[in-house]
């Protein structure tokens, strides 16, 4: 028999709020829950896919996102996990699909979101790392080294990886596949200190002038990043979470602003229901008898009033009637005459004369002639009172 269908045990993950959740799903373990199952030591290299949504849902939550570049290679699910679901237990189906049996695995991620402590943190940094893809980037060796590389250079207490985005989804566009180019992604980092000198001077006006001439910026301390990770300096978002001033509005009450007329009170369920079926009828059974009565009145003028020739006749003057009549007659005479007329002779046949005796030579037909048959050009030869005219003679003759 055939397994359509196996579920694994549900997982439980406690990522922090305000905290990048990283979740690799590994092929290899879903590889042994599809027939036929391999032996232990065998290697088997079936093409899987995955399928992850919100339970009772089509689709992820907003923050959490998946990459799988192939059917062989691992899925990924990553993403920043906001206050809002702190403390409400997040279920994620997973589906794995095996391409050349076509069998599934399906399993639950049970995320239960925690508060951070200090969240959010006060000094964030985002950096666009353009040598890098975000399923690099996500992995655990990789983000571990930049963060080395960063609190090296900030020196910060506490310093967390809040979110990673692919420039694909920041507008970016797809690299060209030469010299193994990336698509590049965002790193946005936080920390509890103020930003160091070295992340500071991006904002110089000499570094600003050669990012607006898209020249590489100076940054000192860039050879820490450059040995692994080559970022665009032009591109580093600084924010200070500690100076932002509030950008609330006193609202201003005018046109398109509803007055306070407090709590929204719904109507009832105790409304009586309305009866359409007089409304049905006046909206068909009057337009309807106008329409019979207008095509009543225009049947009535069309056949019932109708004017014959008889009675057209007898309205119409005598004189007229025979000017009417003479003027049939004659056209019929015309066109009878026209029918009867003699087609005009080809100039092949017009009398000519004879070349000796001057005489007019008749024509070689008389008027009932059909000359629908007759060539256009006569042979001289078949001419009657033709004279032959003697040839010369040879000198030995």
């Amino acid at each position: 028999y055939t397994i359509l269908s196996k579920v694994h045990s549900d997982r439980n993950v406690y990522p922090s709020a305000g905290v990048l959740f990283v979740h690799v799903l590994e092929r290899e373990y879903f590889k042994g829950e599809f027939p036929p199952y391999p032996k232990p030591g065998e290697i088997s290299n079936d093409p899987i896919t995955f399928n992850t949504n919100l339970m009772g849902y089509p689709d992820r939550p907003g923050w959490l996102r998946y990459i799988q570049r192939t059917p062989y290679s691992d899925g990924v699910l990553y993403g920043s996990p906001t206050v809002e679901n702190v403390g409400k237990p997040t279920i994620i189906e997973i589906t794995a699909y095996n391409r050349r049996t076509f069998e599934t695995a399906r399993h639950n991620l049970i995320i239960n979101i925690m508060s951070a402590e200090d969240f959010p943190l006060p000094y964030q940094a985002e950096f666009f790392i353009r040598n890098m893809n975000v399923e690099e980037m996500l992995a655990s060796e990789v983000l571990g080294d930049f963060l080395g590389a960063v609190k090296n250079v900030w020196q910060p207490e506490r310093l967390n990886a809040i979110n990673i985005t692919s420039a694909l989804d920041r507008g970016g566009r797809v690299p060209l596949p030469i010299n193994d180019m990336k698509e590049g992604v965002y790193v946005m980092v936080g920390a509890d200190v103020p930003f160091s000198s070295c992340l500071r001077e991006v904002e110089n006006p000499q570094n600003q002038l050669r990012c607006s001439q898209e020249m590489e910026p100076v940054i000192t301390c860039d050879k820490k990043f450059h040995t692994q990770f080559h970022i665009d300096w032009c591109k580093i978002s600084l924010v200070d979470n500690t100076k932002q001033v509030s950008t609330f509005q006193e609202v201003i009450r005018g046109e398109g602003i509803l007055p306070d007329g407090g709590e929204y009170k719904p109507p009832s369920d105790t409304l009586k229901s309305r009866d359409y079926y007089s409304d049905f009828l006046i909206t068909l059974a009057v337009p309807s008898a106008i329409a019979l009565v207008l095509f009543l009145i225009l049947a009535y003028i069309m056949c019932c009033r109708r004017e014959g020739v008889e009675k057209r006749n007898m309205q119409t003057p005598d004189i007229q009637l025979v000017h009417h009549s003479a003027i049939q007659k004659s056209t019929k005479e015309l066109r009878d005459m026209s029918k009867n007329r003699e087609i005009a002779w080809p100039l092949s046949t017009l009398p000519v004369f004879h070349p000796v005796t001057g005489e007019i030579v008749p024509p070689l037909h008389t008027d009932s002639y059909d000359n629908t048959s007759m060539p256009l050009m006569q042979t001289q030869q078949n001419l009657p009172h033709q004279t032959q005219i003697p040839q010369q003679q040879s000198a030995g003759q």
